[in-house]
């Protein structure tokens, strides 16, 4: 029964034009070598080895380049120990005024006593600076690497220059070992980000990060089994071309180069929204949504991998508006982006706010526990 489910399921006529089928995949002889199925699983030793190499990184290449930058961590104050606060921080850590005053109740300390306290709880299981930018080094590092590696990939392809050319033969187009190593490599990255996107710096669009990561891996690995992979390519290099100067304004902005960061920052949003705002729809997708129903009639498969691409597109818009907000609100007068998906570590100083204006959240709390520092946003 599992035998006749998997045969309706992966039948010719959903994944393939009429005509066509996995047979097209079967080695001829001819020398001429197509994707399988069975290449994906090369990517979970490497998604394995990047798990491996993130932290050795981070240690021996992050860290010193944190500290040759002058990146430090601010001192934090520990919070003394209290098992009722503790216990109703692990449930929610902004008290409302109503628990503000039970919890006084119990703890026999002032209501700003108590708001200190849970302040310097928060800033504890903040990330430290010094954390944010080994993380972002290593995504630099891989995006930075998987651009060039992709341009490398692509120039001498005639699809790279002529997009139409990517279903030409469709789907009995060879493989070449270049196109093999940048789609496996790039998989296993995004696998690799999937299984850490946990201990990472939790952002306020963790969600959609998941439903990007999910959906990229799916188009992708998708791409690989029906041999999308000319198409695929062009994606993946859009896509890179603008992730390393993302994370080396981060890594400026937490060194304190602010100019530096502003400058990258804005060259950064300049090629997101041509690279995914205008080359993704307007070329790729035109030509992997129009283009190919006037070669063959439509199909299950053509609508799946189309529909994954408008799911990072809707993505890359989402994304598009927080960064435009940035670069409108706070470029002009020189200040330091702050990436709005980002949590900020509430000062010492708000403590002292807490302390004169006892029922008024500090510093311009928002009601997600999100901090607003004077309009002045940094990237994260």
């Amino acid at each position: 029964m599992l035998s006749r489910l998997r045969e309706q399921l992966w039948a010719d006529w959903i994944w393939f034009p009429e005509g066509h089928g996995w047979d097209d995949f079967q080695d001829r002889g001819d020398g001429k070598v197509f994707p399988q199925t069975s290449d994906l699983w090369a990517t979970l030793p490497i998604a394995l080895c990047f798990l491996l190499l993130r932290p050795l990184f981070e240690r021996t290449i992050g860290s010193p380049l944190a500290a040759l930058l002058g990146v430090r961590d601010k001192p934090r104050v520990c919070v003394a120990a209290n098992p009722t606060l503790e216990s109703y921080f692990r449930t929610s850590k902004h008290p409302s005024q109503k628990s503000l005053e039970n919890l006084t109740k119990q703890t026999g300390l002032s209501a700003p006593q108590v708001q200190r306290w849970f302040r310097r709880r928060r800033n504890q299981d903040r990330p430290s600076l010094v954390k944010k930018f080994q993380e972002a080094s290593w995504r630099f590092t891989f995006y930075l690497f998987a651009f060039f590696a992709g341009l490398a990939v692509l120039v001498d392809k005639p699809w790279f220059y002529d997009m139409k050319m990517m279903w030409e033969d469709f789907p009995k187009m060879p493989l070449v070992p270049s196109q093999y190593w940048y789609y496996m490599i790039e998989l296993g990255f995004y696998i690799s980000l999937l299984f850490s996107v946990a201990s990472d710096v939790k952002r306020k669009d963790f969600k959609e990060q998941i439903v990007h990561h999910v959906a990229t891996i799916s188009l992708i690995g998708f791409s690989w089994l029906v041999n999308y992979i000319r198409a695929g390519t062009l994606i993946m290099l859009v896509h890179d071309a603008s992730d390393y100067l993302m994370e080396s304004a981060k890594m400026f902005n937490y060194a304190g180069w602010r100019m530096t960061c502003n400058i990258i920052f804005t060259l950064f949003a300049a090629v997101f929204i041509v690279t995914r705002l205008v080359i993704l729809p307007f070329w790729i997708i035109h030509t992997t949504w129009v283009y190919p129903l006037t070669l063959y009639p439509p199909f299950f498969g053509f609508y799946f991998f189309n529909g994954l691409l408008l799911v990072l597109l809707a993505l890359h818009v989402f994304w598009a508006v927080l960064i435009l907000r940035m670069v409108v609100k706070f470029l002009p007068a020189n200040n330091i982006v702050e990436d709005e998906r980002s949590d900020k570590e509430e000062s010492e100083s708000e403590d002292e706010c807490g302390d004169s204006i006892k029922d008024k959240p500090t510093n311009g709390h928002v009601s997600n526990g999100h901090t607003l520092n004077n309009n002045h946003r940094k990237l994260d």
